[in-house]
């Protein structure tokens, strides 16, 4: 009984042993391996041999891009505004022995210092320029930490400022300024509309005037264009017939009544080709009335 339980230990041994000699490094990741408490040497992916109860592997290291993001922190701008700003970090672990030996939390070594940096980045701005300047910021923050963190073995790769958070007071003020800048850039607009469709009523008004006064013009030229001709017509056509003084006295005593007729006619105006062609038509019925 005793030998059975003597070997059950000894397999048991063996196989802790065994366990602690053998180890497997997952890809993107890697192990520090401590020698009776020293630093020894650094685990790629793959297999490894470790001596049992000498060697020691500490936790493995993740080697990809991490995203960390930090909760918001309080900073006062040169306006003397507190504002919450919450950022987000990017970063890789380029050499694990520095990230494991070199700090003791790397993540709170980071946020301290992103927020320090913020706090003296942020509050040389004020409120306006600080959120309208967020890739400065956002350079600035990186350039500081990569320094910082590089004996860290730690490249910080990107930082992104997720909100820049300014009093509530501040955004109801903020929000009535940019409403009364669409309002006023609303009339603004109104108020054009209205000139150019006054501008265009009146351009049409005077197109449609000249036009207007163009036809009329054009409508006297030929009506005085075709009463001339008429006269040449009715000149050529009396010229042509002979025609005698005596039948244009004729026409004129035919006209006579006419020109009387309305209450204004009082005062005829007679030429004197009419008393020349009343003489003569006197001296015709004279003769007529003495043989009769």
């Amino acid at each position: 009984m005793v030998v059975l339980i003597v070997a059950l230990v000894v397999v048991l041994v063996m196989l802790a042993a065994v366990a602690r000699t053998v180890r497997i490094v997952p890809q993107a990741r890697a192990g520090i391996v401590e020698r009776l408490g020293r630093y020894s040497r650094t685990l790629n992916p793959g297999l490894a041999i470790l001596l049992p109860f000498v060697d020691r592997l500490k936790p493995l290291i993740d080697l990809r891009e991490q995203v960390v993001s930090f909760p918001p922190q309080p900073v006062i701008t040169e306006d003397n505004l507190v504002v919450q700003i919450d950022t987000v970090l990017y970063f890789t672990v380029t050499d694990p022995r520095s990230a494991t030996y070199e700090i003791a939390n790397p993540l709170q070594g980071i946020e301290q210092i992103t927020v320090t940096t913020l706090r003296n980045v942020v509050g040389g701005m004020t409120l306006e320029t600080a959120l309208t300047s967020r890739d400065h910021v956002n350079a600035t923050l990186r350039g500081v930490l990569d320094e910082a963190t590089g004996k860290w073995g730690i490249r910080i790769n990107r930082v992104e400022i997720k909100s820049i958070d300014p009093p509530g007071s501040i955004q109801e003020a903020m929000e009535k300024q940019m409403r009364a800048d669409r309002d006023k850039r609303a009339a603004i607009l109104n108020a054009e509309g209205v000139k150019q469709s006054q501008i265009l009523t009146a351009e049409g008004q005077k197109q449609a005037a000249i036009l207007q006064a163009e036809g009329q013009r054009q409508s006297q030229i030929l009506q005085a264009e075709g009463q001339a001709k008429a006269i040449a017509t009715v000149f050529e056509a009396i010229h042509a017939g002979g025609v005698d003084q005596k039948l244009l006295a004729y026409q004129y005593l035919q006209m006579l009544p006419q020109i009387a007729q309305g209450d204004a006619n009082t005062i005829w105006m007679l030429p004197s080709e009419l008393t020349d062609a009343l003489g003569q038509i006197k001296q015709i019925v004279r003769p007529s009335d003495g043989k009769q």
